[in-house]
């Protein structure tokens, strides 16, 4: 009987004690289970949630195009024959390409020419045969016909020039030195010049700052 009454007194003491205190629970500890309280750790984002980070969707370059580049225009054999012809020294020449009569010509003088696909085709010669002087201008559909216009041009100076067993086309013995001597093959994309006379080398130049 007396363990009882002095439980009872410790309870109530414990239960006076507990009142004067608040009955507050110990600070940082939840109230339900005791677990102390952690802080969740402060956002360093800036507000609105936005980042230092690169936009992904701006160029590097600072959104400048590079300039597309242009197509070469296509060059004017005939034109370019006529500022030969004002610039240099050749003999009176006659077009075989622009007259429907001289076709039986051209293809005498230059077989298979007028079968290969060209945009262009421009062919000039001596009305003199004893005249060295030439020009033969082309501008081929597809590249690999060039090497079968330059074939071509390159039989015509064999022709004429001949061989020790047989006279040249030429005839005369100046005129054929002067298409051994004084014939220019040259090509240039699809573009390709035959030049024969004093002024080949000249001819060939100009041709050249063409495409420069």
């Amino acid at each position: 009987m007396k363990k009882k009454i002095l439980a009872l007194t410790l309870a109530l003491a414990l239960s006076l004690s507990l009142a004067a205190c608040g009955g507050k629970d110990a600070p940082g500890q939840d109230a339900d289970s005791g677990v102390p309280e952690v802080n969740a750790p402060e956002d360093d984002a800036p507000e609105g949630g936005e980042t230092d980070a690169p936009d992904a969707s701006a160029p590097e370059d600072g959104g400048t195009d590079s300039p597309e580049t242009e197509a070469p225009e296509e060059i004017n054999l005939s034109a370019f024959y006529n500022t030969l012809r004002e610039g240099n020294i050749w003999p009176e020449l006659m077009d075989l390409t622009t007259d429907a009569n001289m076709k039986e010509l051209l293809d005498s003088y230059y077989p298979g020419l007028a079968e290969i696909a060209a945009k262009q085709r421009r062919v000039y010669i001596a009305a003199i045969s004893a005249a060295v002087g030439e020009i033969a201008l082309v501008e081929v559909e597809n590249a690999e016909d060039v090497q079968a216009v330059e074939d071509i041009f390159q039989a015509r100076i064999d022709y004429q020039v001949g061989d020790d067993a047989t006279p040249g086309g030429a005839w005369y013995p100046e005129t054929i030195e002067g298409w051994k001597t004084k014939s220019r093959i040259v090509s240039h994309g699809n573009y390709v010049m035959l030049a024969v006379g004093d002024a080949s080398a000249s001819a060939v130049e100009e041709f050249e700052a063409l495409f420069a």
